[in-house]
């Protein structure tokens, strides 16, 4: 039996694990925390959400990002402070302009796929996630915001999804929790929303339940080629260093993957996104009520919205490029909070728990779904802010590489 490493136990990590243990693999996961999906894959969105496939590589979020340098609040942040990493792949981000519609529908068409295998894995595993099946809606507040999302939406239906406008008497028939008033919106019924962190986790204990080793608080300090596979190097908390060789390596590292890939000799270029989040906590019967069950994305603030169970709402947002730094900023959480609370007055938000996480980009705003230079070496990273999206259809594609690739 060919035994694989996978490196990372996020979302990615643990289906990619799960795609290899279902090909016959003996799987060994690592990960620096104490348990699955500790970091990018804790408290993000929430969203399943092909109806957000479209690629930001565009001259309009370029502009963005300079007209908002230097406002604290806003929903793109760019730190001007030089970084070689960071402009480089600013460069790459803007030559991928002319493949923004291609690479859109490309993304749509893995979104489609990777939720048929998410929900399938959950039922046949037994566990749950605080899935909601009630579509996800975008909703606009001016023309110029619709008839943007109505292009898009040519894009989305050439990668196979359905996505229907709706006018504002139809949003508020949709979400009757909502108060503001809108220009219109388009609204996904096949989309849902769940808990990454409780889906993530599950998927590691059904993992482990066939078969998989999993090294928590383990640090992989090495990688080197041997003559039949790769060795690993890496030590525990309150252990000696370890080492074992593998026949092949997946790296699924999140904003880690860029360390890994030089040490293995490839160039991954990925820049880690900052992307904020608050829980909710829904304690009184008035919140519950007055919160959204459907999930909502606000195109203009860049918000999203999900629903976990009766008493937990989280909302998401913002893209913050400022290196390697977790800091939860008030500033830039403030404007979630003041989101809620203009949008859904009667909600309370005084138990709202901040979060933010780092999204691993590829400047062309897909993930790096291949094999390295060296033989035995794979890559299921850089899937930025659609991890959750994408990840069930990406392991399966590197699963089957990997099975080809050994049984060759």
């Amino acid at each position: 039996m060919k035994k694989i490493a996978v490196i990372g136990a996020g979302v990615t990590g643990v289906t990619t694990a799960y795609a290899l243990l279902n090909r016959g693999f003996e799987v060994t996961v690592f990960d620096q925390n104490r348990y699955a999906a500790m970091d990018t894959s804790f408290a993000n969105g929430g969203q399943l959400s092909a109806s957000n496939a479209e690629v930001w590589n565009r001259w309009s979020t370029v502009i963005k990002g300079m007209k908002w340098m230097f406002k604290r609040g806003a929903p793109l942040l760019v730190n001007p402070k030089p970084s070689w990493h960071k402009y480089s792949w600013m460069a790459e981000f803007m030559a991928h302009i002319p493949d923004y519609r291609q690479n859109t529908v490309d993304t749509v068409r893995m979104a489609i796929t990777a939720r048929e295998h998410l929900k399938a894995t959950a039922e046949k595993e037994g566990f749950t996630f605080d899935v909601e099946e009630r579509g996800i809606l975008h909703i606009y507040n001016t023309k110029y915001e619709f008839d943007h999302a109505t292009e898009v939406n040519a894009m989305l239906a050439e990668g196979g999804l359905v996505r229907e406008a709706v006018t504002p008497e139809e949003i508020k028939a949709l979400e009757p929790a909502t108060v503001g008033t809108y220009y219109g919106g388009y609204f996904t019924p096949s989309d849902m929303t769940g808990d990454i962190h409780r889906y993530s986790r599950g998927l590691s204990e059904a993992c482990r339940k066939k078969g998989a080793t999993f090294h928590f608080r383990a640090d992989v300090t090495g990688i080197r080629m041997v003559e039949d596979g790769h060795m690993i190097q890496w030590s525990e908390e309150d252990s000696a260093r370890s080492e074992e060789r593998f026949d092949g390596v997946v790296v699924c590292a999140g904003v880690s993957s860029r360390k890994f890939g030089r040490i293995l000799g490839d160039r991954v270029n990925i820049y880690p996104v900052k992307g904020y989040s608050i829980t909710v906590k829904l304690d009184d019967e008035q919140s519950q009520a007055a919160a959204p069950w459907i999930s909502l994305l606000d195109d203009e603030a860049k918000v999203v919205t999900s629903r976990f169970g009766k008493d937990r709402l989280r909302v998401a947002g913002t893209a913050e490029f400022n290196g390697y730094n977790l800091d939860i900023r008030d500033d830039r959480v403030r404007p979630l909070v003041k989101w809620v609370e203009r949008n859904f007055p009667d909600v309370e938000t005084e138990h709202a728990v901040p979060w933010a996480g780092l999204r691993p980009m590829m400047p062309n705003m897909l993930p790096l779904v291949d094999a390295g230079k060296r033989p035995g070496v794979y890559y299921n990273t850089g899937h930025g802010h659609l991890g959750w999206t994408l990840s069930p259809a990406t392991a399966e594609i590197i699963g089957d590489k990997i099975q080809t690739d050994l049984a060759a």
